[in-house]
């Protein structure tokens, strides 16, 4: 068994694709064959397969045989894993960001300090000193 890292990696490289991203959505619909998965992309079998080999390492999908079609189906705990991971840190965030907030209106709130206290009459009336000659 790989460990759990490993695994997490291996499904946020097959994420970091825009096209494999785009299969898991089709996907999201129900199970379907390779050539259907194919047909919205500008691009070759061998190369739609490649995303698929990535996509199934990865335990995003897997594939069967029936007859002379190869259905593919999303395998949903797999993303439930990356997702149980992404909430970890959404949690944390969350929690620091709810801190920030209560220490900005801590700081709002607090009463703001008054200006320095006018000058003195005596100090006001006196004249700047020139230079002597």
């Amino acid at each position: 068994m790989q460990p759990a890292t490993d695994h997490l990696s291996a499904t946020f490289q097959a994420l970091a694709d825009p096209t494999r991203r785009a299969i898991l959505a089709r996907l999201a619909l129900g199970e379907t064959s390779v050539s259907e998965l194919a047909k919205p992309f500008a691009m070759s079998m061998p190369a739609v397969s490649k995303h698929l080999k990535v996509l199934e390492h990865a335990g995003l999908i897997s594939r069967s045989r029936d007859a002379q079609m190869r259905p593919c189906k999303i395998e949903a705990q797999a993303l439930k894993q990356a997702d149980d991971w992404l909430e970890e840190y959404r949690l944390l965030w969350e929690q620091r960001l709810d801190r920030l907030d209560d220490y900005l209106k801590m700081i709002q709130a607090a009463p703001t300090e008054t200006e320095a206290p006018a000058a003195t009459d005596s100090k006001a009336e006196e004249k700047p000193r020139g230079r002597k000659k």
